[in-house]
């Protein structure tokens, strides 16, 4: 038997050696794929080897491979960092290693969600009694609040989804804006009402769905049973979609369910310099988020939370003959997700809750919008820099055009592209920050995402000066100079 307090503690001074070059280290991996095949592969082990051998080695051929997404610099996607209780509360879930799917058999981990959901639907301004679902992220927690919108509206209209399936079920309605996640069209695959068979709103310039051409498309509808699906945080933009008029011309329809894809952009409920913005958010059905991008608890961690929780209970309750299920004082937490056997995610949002307080998270929160903007203004002085988008959140999106030779003619959109892809490559391979690139009304664009509790001013100016310097070296190449 190994020795397993000796094996835990060098795993915790493995993970603090990591955690401390998260400031120095560079952001990229330093590894390819071929030799990070090289270092995991080989034959089949014959014989086991000693638990600490395999962690110590596992640490250093893995360690060329990592992404330093859990520091201050990472601002590809969204995804934020760990707060040191919410890594702990994680460390400890795998340690107690309870199965969260019942009370039966995880007591702590039932009352955990069912406490931290509570805390949660407060800091939101969500209506009081909502349920809570806690999946692996947010196409799951869109899949849950959809599928109890799926139940309700059918059921309205005569029809056991649970029970008959889709064949011959009321033709139900899916209306999303033009600029909707690709979760959620994930999720309505999943859910078998088709990711082709929705019908798209038109959006603004910025992402937001139009209110007046959504009212359009409803009255073509208004016969059906109706699921709409609203945007709060453009994956983009971070813009969001006018929930008040969204609300209004949904409440008209005598059989419709309003979700919201709120997957960073909920959190914005918290501050009150940003509510302004998902004004209404309160009067839709169901919500996503993710706990992994805003909360910065570590992966996975999605949220669903749902008004009619009778609804919520219908789409996802199980049942079996030998599941120990409570009699309804207590929470069996896999009533309200799409799976049975699950990591009890509830502790780290707990404990992250605990460690920020209503105070601390707002201030994260406002923190990263203002460093957002920071950065927004530092690029947007760059030579031939563009920013595309309003900075209302967390979302930066910007434009790279190459340098022109006196005489010569402007560089068209085509050419525009090719430098800013180049760009993003550039600041990828320098290792200072990493950021992605996307396609904006067809148009390339660096895409910033700030999220992450330890970011600094220092941390978004140095990743500004490294942006900056690599486009002045992709025109050098380019064969005139850019000033960085």
């Amino acid at each position: 038997m190994p020795d397993r307090r000796a094996l835990l503690r060098q795993t915790a001074e493995l993970a603090a050696d990591y955690l401390d070059t998260l400031d120095t280290r560079p952001v990229h991996a330093t590894a390819d794929h071929e030799s990070l095949v090289r270092a995991f592969g080989g034959p089949l082990p014959a014989r086991g080897e000693a638990p600490g051998e395999v962690v110590s080695h596992l640490a250093t051929i893995a360690d060329p491979g990592l992404i330093a997404s859990a520091g201050p610099r990472y601002f590809g996607f969204v995804i934020g960092g760990s707060l040191p209780s919410a890594l702990a509360a994680d460390w400890l879930t795998s340690a107690w290693d309870n199965n969260a799917g019942l009370y039966a058999i995880g007591p702590a981990a039932s009352v955990a969600e069912e406490v931290a959901g509570e805390w949660l639907i407060e800091l939101f301004g969500l209506p009081a009694g909502s349920s809570v679902g806690y999946t692996t992220g947010a196409t799951m927690a869109s899949f849950v609040g959809i599928a109890a919108g799926r139940h309700r509206v059918l059921e309205r209209a005569g029809w056991n989804v649970e029970d008959d399936g889709l064949i011959g079920a009321p033709d139900l309605a899916v209306v999303v804006g033009a600029e909707a996640h690709v979760t959620i069209h994930v999720s309505l695959q999943m859910l078998g009402l088709g990711r082709n068979r929705v019908v798209r709103v038109p959006t603004d310039e910025q992402g937001r769905m139009r209110p007046d051409a959504l009212r359009d498309a409803l009255r073509e509808l208004r016969d059906r049973p109706v699921i709409v699906i609203a945007q709060s945080g453009n994956v983009n933009t971070g813009a969001f979609d006018p929930l008040p008029e969204i609300v209004a011309a949904v409440h008209e329809l005598p059989n419709a369910w309003l979700h919201v894809d709120g997957a960073f952009g909920l959190w914005a409920a918290i501050s009150p310099e940003l509510r302004p913005l998902v004004a209404g958010l309160g009067d839709a059905d169901s919500w996503t988020t993710d706990a992994h991008k805003w909360l910065n608890v570590p992966y996975d961690s999605g949220i669903a939370i749902v008004r009619d929780a009778a609804a919520h209970h219908a789409a996802m309750t199980l049942g079996a003959s030998y599941y120990v299920e409570t009699v309804g004082a207590e929470r069996d937490p896999y009533n309200w997700v799409a799976e049975s056997s699950r990591r009890a995610r509830g502790f780290p949002i707990y404990a992250a809750i605990r460690e920020l307080g209503r105070d601390g998270l707002r201030d994260m929160i406002e923190r990263c919008c203002a460093l957002a903007r920071r950065m927004a203004d530092g690029l947007r002085e760059a030579p031939g820099a563009t920013i595309l988008n309003d900075v209302v959140l967390n979302q930066v999106l910007v434009r790279f055009a190459p340098p022109v030779a006196p005489g010569e003619t402007e560089p068209d959109a085509a050419a525009t592209d090719a430098f800013t892809r180049e760009v993003i490559a550039a600041v990828q391979a320098d290792g200072t920050c990493w950021l992605g690139g996307t396609t904006w009304h067809g148009l390339a664009a660096m895409r910033i995402s700030v999220s992450n509790y330890s970011t600094t001013e220092a941390d978004a100016d140095l990743s500004v000066g490294a942006i900056r310097r690599c486009a002045a070296a992709v025109g050098d190449r380019w064969g005139a100079p850019l000033p960085a």
